[in-house]
């Protein structure tokens, strides 16, 4: 391809052709790379005409519109307005009308020649468009406002956003620092669930937790899986990051529970109490048996409901709200289920709509039109578990709230949807399917990671005013104190890797609007008092942190990352204030497989290292424990006598303790451990880079929530780091 016009589309689609890896060294992506993800965009790299044809007509559709679909600005300051003219129109008086959200309407009257001062000329097909910046004579407050500009029969309108500096923090915030615990809800057992952790449960555990003084429970992303295909359980590859995984709906505390007869035949009936306790019993989470015990219980609660909404006129007011706010979204949801159900019963391999007959792969066709209508009632009992699902959901962060926590929920927003979604389904010009969100080879993946989401177009992100993305903010904001947001790179920059690519290595950094994503963000967590926490681990570039503080986001501080220069560790009271300080990760192997090497003999296992990687592995991890033992026996964490030298000291009780004392004096306003090491188990929730290899996402916990609430030495440690917390 000719160079010129290679470099023209690559910055027209935001490639990084340089960029600096996990080891500080400079790396340069394969031109092959830059054109099979330009052929990913829809660009003909192998006939530069008529990629230059494609790249000029979506630069002409970009100044044909005379203003921009959206345009975010912060508060406090002039509000500029971008006007695209073709020349002809540059002294014409234009009419714009500007609509607060508040519904106050403004009338202008610009003539760009006179009013607006021109900053930018471009030239097609011997036609020129001019731009001009024009200072909007009102002071904006923040939120969601439209622009609008009629000529003729055309119709421009701007989303125009106006946004404040910085993310929402407590008060509580400049007086003391706050603790809590990460749990991966499907992991939790109990007596009472149906053998997957459920929103009772999280009810449960915030209720414990509050009570040894924690400020929060932190969730493994809960959105939206697949009724219909249970085993695809992965929590980072949801169809829908907008709605909850109905797994977890606690189905003895539905309405109707008590008194529907065809539930209380179901769990009566010969056979369900074994399935039920085999369920519980499982080391592993059997989603194909849960979701064949709770879904017809399920449908018969929701009958009920339908048939007694009468004598339950609050609940059938709130679910007639509910729908009515949800919208196109909700519906576009519960339609894809009851598809997905329908085909995969006919054909096992129908996994999502991508294989679907081709009139099922789209939402308005004929066909999916008329099943809508043919199967409302089925449609209708979909909405329905949303609904409870949310109602479980917000009750359990009322009383974390009642019971003194100041954050309570901290939820967790997924990087992106798997190519099955129906968010996908729903929005297909959004997404590139021919290429994938993964990582280049770093510290957790050594040979890079291909995650299978397809990511979104920053171009249509942008055309479609970034409603996408407050939609998604917006709903996991709800009933939660804070949101993590899983790899927050993602808001400057995603690794993609072009689909049939040999190895995740083989892909490039596309560029996303930062200034304007961190703008809304900061909006909707202002709106919600939400804090806000970035995933900001692995390749990260020069600067990010530094823009993420700004915004008033809290970084991620994992304790066996933060070496120093000389190869030991960080010590927790050198950590950022803005942070929240951790030791392990769902990614990461928990405190004794850490210790004992469990993850490398796992990776080896399962193929994730060579042999001849090995040897300087199991060196560089036993070099690190003794770094670590120096430091914990260096800031008196440990007794005098506990052994200074690794090669005698594994992983105990004693151990695992000071090291979470240790963190926990740290200066990170906020610090999350996790129930595993409580537990002392000893394998990963998940391995990066597998699939099938290990059986991620289902491993459960060891204890029941009723027997570690009764665990004198865990509860010690519980108000200890309380007491180190407020200290």
């Amino acid at each position: 391809m000719d160079k010129q016009l290679l470099s023209d589309l690559i910055a027209f689609t935001g490639i990084e052709t340089q960029f600096t890896d996990a080891w500080g060294n400079q790396s340069e992506v394969a031109e092959q790379n830059l054109l099979t993800l330009l052929a990913a965009q829809g660009f003909a790299v192998d006939n530069d005409a008529l990629a230059r044809e494609q790249l000029l007509e979506r630069q002409q559709d970009h100044w044909e519109q005379l203003l921009d679909p959206v345009s975010v600005q912060k508060s406090g300051q002039d509000t500029q307005i971008q006007l695209k003219l073709p020349i002809v129109l540059a002294n014409t008086a234009l009419e714009l009308v500007l609509t607060t959200e508040q519904g106050k309407t403004h009338h202008f009257t610009v003539t760009a020649t006179e009013d607006a001062d021109l900053n930018q000329v471009m030239v097609f097909d011997g036609e020129e468009y001019q731009q001009y910046q024009w200072t909007l004579p009102v002071l904006l407050e923040q939120g969601y406002h439209s622009l609008s500009l009629t000529i003729g029969e055309l119709e421009f309108v701007q989303s125009l956003i106006i946004t404040p500096s910085s993310c929402f923090q407590p008060a509580e915030f400049r007086t003391q620092k706050q603790w809590g615990l990460s749990v991966q809800l499907y992991c939790v057992r109990s007596e009472q669930n149906w053998g997957v952790g459920d929103f009772a449960d999280l009810r449960f555990l915030l209720g414990h937790l509050a009570k040894q003084g924690a400020d929060f429970v932190g969730l493994n992303p809960i959105h939206a899986l697949y009724p219909a295909m249970p085993e695809s359980a992965s929590p980072y590859s949801p169809s829908s990051r907008r709605w909850l995984n109905i797994i977890y709906l606690a189905v003895p505390e539905m309405v109707g529970y008590e008194h529907c007869q065809q539930v209380k035949q179901l769990i009566s009936a010969p056979g369900f109490k074994q399935q039920l306790e085999a369920a519980r019993a499982a080391d592993w989470v059997d989603y194909t048996a849960v979701t064949r015990l709770k879904l017809p219980v399920l449908k018969a609660l929701y009958q009920w409901f339908t048939e007694h909404q009468a004598e339950h006129p609050e609940l059938a007011q709130a679910f007639s709200v509910f729908k009515q706010q949800s919208g196109e979204s909700l519906l576009q949801l519960a339609l894809y289920d009851a598809i997905h159900a329908h085909l995969i019963q006919k054909d096992s391999n129908a996994w999502g709509w991508p294989v679907w007959p081709e009139a099922w792969q789209r939402p308005d066709s004929e066909e999916v039109l008329a099943f809508a209508k043919e199967h409302e009632h089925e449609l209708d009992f979909y909405c329905y578990l949303q609904f409870i699902a949310r109602e479980q959901l917000a009750k359990a962060q009322a009383f974390a709230k009642e019971q003194g926590m100041l954050l309570g929920l901290y939820r967790d927003l997924a990087v992106g949807v798997s190519e099955a979604s129906t968010e996908i389904w729903g929005n297909p010009e959004l997404y590139c399917r021919d290429a994938s969100v993964g990582a280049p080879p770093d510290i957790l993946g050594p040979k890079g990671q291909n995650w299978g989401l397809p990511p979104m177009l920053p171009y249509q992100m942008f055309q479609q005013a970034y409603r996408p993305m407050i939609d998604l903010f917006r709903a996991n904001m709800q009933n939660s104190g804070a949101l993590r947001i899983d790899h927050v790179m993602a808001l400057l920059r995603l690794w993609w890797v072009p689909k049939g690519a040999q190895s995740a290595g083989e892909g490039a950094y596309i560029y996303y609007p930062i200034q304007e994503l961190l703008g809304i963000l900061a909006l909707e967590s202002q709106r919600h008092q939400v804090v806000v926490i970035g995933e900001d681990l692995g390749t990260v570039p020069d600067g990010i942190r530094e823009i993420l503080a700004e915004y008033g986001m809290y970084s991620y501080r994992v304790f066996f990352f933060e070496k120093a220069e000389d190869g030991g560790f960080v010590s927790p009271a050198h950590y950022p204030v803005q942070a929240m300080a951790t030791l392990t990760t769902h990614d990461m192997p928990t405190l004794i497989g850490y210790w004992h090497c469990g993850d490398l003999n796992l990776g080896k296992t399962v193929g994730l290292y060579q042999d001849h990687q090995l040897p300087a592995l199991f060196q560089s991890r036993h070099e690190d424990k003794q770094k670590i033992l120096d430091s914990l026996h260096g800031h008196q964490m440990l007794d005098p006598n506990f052994s200074q030298n690794v090669d005698q000291v594994g992983m105990s009780t004693e151990l695992s303790y000071a090291i979470q004392r240790h963190v926990a004096k740290g200066s990170s306003q906020l610090l999350c451990l996790q129930l595993e090491d409580w537990m002392e188990m000893t394998e990963p929730v998940n391995i990066p880079g597998t699939s099938d290899e290990y059986p991620n996402w289902r491993r459960k916990l060891s204890m029941t929530l009723e027997q570690l609430a009764q665990q004198q030495n865990v509860n010690q440690l519980l108000q200890e780091l309380t007491r180190l917390r407020r200290s």
